[in-house]
């Protein structure tokens, strides 16, 4: 049987993707399994469909069997594939609310990186590099994540822009960039596992460490295999304690700023002064130190993706995929840009504490707990350090989420083995689920001398994976508009459009193209070295060469050297929700004549969350 295109339009009707029970995978569910990798065009394969006994039978040409006779339904290919994408998705636990959704992205994108990291950051650029480089970044995020709210919308698909990328860019393209983004995934658990355990060194370094990662290693697999309401109300409570650590150091930093503190008097922006805003003297050092940040900031924000990740086990996707997405970016934009201000108010770039940690989750580098220290409020360390041994735990728990979800959507496009596709009665993708945990296992060399070693290389496999896969979804979207154009659809066929729209699509390629120049030149020429360094490029590029290695072995593989799918042979119906033009246009009209006699706060709140 000869190899079905990724390129064709029938491919996509045999990969809608969700989950399905199909015949010749009957012994699957007498196993509590069910299989969606094998999935035949809806119009000439039987489609399972509920009766009212909960019994399931099949349609056939349109045709339903009823009491041993056959009886014609005419149904339009719209109604078909309403049928089949509804059944296709019946094992999928669509529980997710958008306080999930957003809760979920946080656990993901803030942690470590935050509490921790951004002492170093601070170091390297100087009070004003945090704030104009995460400013210049958000602005960046702010199109990735409307131009994924309406894809998503859209397509409510499993894997979310794992699919996007295939079937509105190219499938080798495609095949690179997930890989490398599931790689990220798939080092952050173990990663996150030995951080959990150096951060509970603070209060006792004579246990074995491994006997920590046991214990977080447990409770993150049992957290993943609830089902995925369970799952989410867990993250909820892991994030819920990150952002009220972040509310209630907003509210003491602009207390300490003002001089409220038991020592140290009036700050306000006197460390703007002196130090100064920008580490070094000359301008091209400062200019190379706000680079250097650019790159940080953009790595702080990844996993603010996992909105639409996890689009399938949402809510109604219309419409909470939009407002979760929104929701999402202003929440952690605001936590960063705010905390980061603060940050550059109470500690100078030169103090030698920030580093002199003796790992990226030492507490004692943290800037928060520097600036506190500065104030002489005592007894605060042990807090602060449990805040972060929280965030690495909601950071590993998201972790583990993600990667089994792209394993998920990378096996049902062929990209990986189709078990790690099958999902059982609770719809819980438990194959995924168990091979990421079994990569997990890894940080069990927690113990060892060279762990800190092996993680450098390991992470710096997917280090830049974050910045490919934004720009992938951003280009996906500009090439999802111009074959909507090319095939003569309307956008009132959508149910969200993007409020940047192409143009602001077009903005975070060009960004994002910026800040991978920046990586490159602070990788090879590092910060205060004037000569190239080898091993550092390696750390912080040695992901750009394996993505260009995965999409050219992955185009010989298929043997298809066409760059890119062609706009008007893009399949813009598979999968995608469908609602009616008139209809939609009225909804808006009316939403629009409800919202004028509304309050200002209440139409600003609508429009912009």
């Amino acid at each position: 049987m000869t190899k079905k295109s990724p390129l064709n339009k029938a491919y996509w009707s045999d990969m809608i993707d969700g989950f399905k029970s199909t015949p010749d995978d009957a012994h699957s569910e007498q196993e509590g399994e069910t299989s969606f990798s094998n999935i035949r065009s809806f119009t000439s394969s039987p489609i399972p469909e509920k009766s009212s006994d909960n019994m399931t039978t099949y349609v056939t040409d349109s045709k339903t069997k009823e009491g041993g006779s056959e009886k014609n339904i005419e149904t339009t290919p719209s109604e078909q594939f309403s049928i089949a994408k509804e059944d296709i998705n019946e094992n999928l636990n669509k529980d997710l609310s958008i306080r999930h959704l957003i809760t979920l992205a946080v656990g993901g994108s803030i942690g470590v990186g935050l509490f921790v990291n951004s002492g170093a950051a601070l170091a390297s650029g100087g009070p004003a590099s945090l704030v104009i480089d995460w400013v210049i970044i958000s602005t960046c995020l702010f199109t990735v994540i409307n131009a994924l709210g309406e894809l998503a919308a859209a397509y409510p698909v499993v894997g979310g822009f794992n699919v996007y990328i295939t079937r509105f860019v190219d499938p080798s393209v495609a095949f690179a960039i997930n890989l490398n983004y599931l790689a990220q995934w798939l080092v952050l658990l173990p990663l996150e596992l030995v951080a959990a355990s150096i951060t509970i060194k603070y209060w006792n370094d004579t246990i074995n460490s491994d006997a920590w990662v046991a214990i977080f290693y447990s409770v993150i697999a049992l957290a993943n295999m609830l089902d995925v309401k369970s799952f989410g109300e867990t993250e909820f409570v892991l994030s819920m304690v990150k952002i009220l650590a972040i509310i209630g150091f907003t509210i003491l930093g602009i207390v300490l700023a003002c001089g409220g503190g038991p020592q140290g008097g009036f700050l306000g922006g006197h460390y703007w002064h002196d130090p100064g805003s920008f580490v070094g003297d000359k301008p091209g050092t400062q200019f190379k130190g706000l680079c250097s940040v650019f790159v940080t900031a953009a790595f702080s924000y990844s996993g603010i993706e996992l909105t639409a990740v996890s689009a399938a086990e949402s809510k109604d996707p219309r419409k909470t995929i939009p407002k979760a997405t929104k929701r999402t970016f202003w929440l952690v934009t605001a936590s960063y840009v705010t905390i980061l201000t603060i940050i550059g108010c109470l500690v100078p770039f030169d103090d030698p504490r920030l580093l002199n940690g003796s790992s990226s989750v030492d507490a004692a580098a943290s800037p928060l707990v520097i600036s506190i220290k500065n104030a002489g409020i005592k007894g605060l360390d042990s807090l602060m350090n449990a805040i972060i041994l929280i965030s690495i735990v909601s950071v590993a728990n998201s972790a583990v989420y993600a990667c089994s979800r792209c394993m998920v959507s990378m096996a049902h496009i062929g990209n990986l083995p189709k078990v790690l596709s099958r999902v059982d009665k609770r719809g819980r993708p438990v194959n995924a689920i168990l091979s990421t945990l079994f990569f997990g296992l890894l940080s069990f060399i927690a113990a060892s001398d060279k762990q800190a070693e092996v993680f450098t290389w390991l992470s710096a496999l997917s280090g830049l994976s974050t910045i490919f896969c934004w720009m992938a979804i951003n280009y996906s979207h500009i090439r999802f508009r111009a074959a909507m154009k090319v095939q003569n659809k309307t956008l009132d066929e959508l149910p969200y459009l993007s409020q940047c729209g192409v143009i602001g699509s077009w903005y975070g390629v060009i960004v994002l193209f910026l800040v991978l120049v920046a990586s490159f030149w602070t990788s090879l020429f590092p910060l205060g070295s004037g000569t190239a360094d080898v091993t550092s490029f390696f750390e912080g590029y040695l992901s750009l060469p394996i993505l260009i290695a995965c999409y050219v072995g992955h185009k010989l593989y298929v043997r298809n050297l066409q760059v890119l799918v062609k706009l008007e042979d893009m399949d813009l119906e598979t999968g995608r929700k469908h609602i009616d033009a008139h209809e939609h246009r009225a909804e808006i009209l009316a939403e629009k004549a409800a919202l004028s006699q509304k309050s200002f706060i209440k139409r600003f709140w609508h429009v912009w969350c």
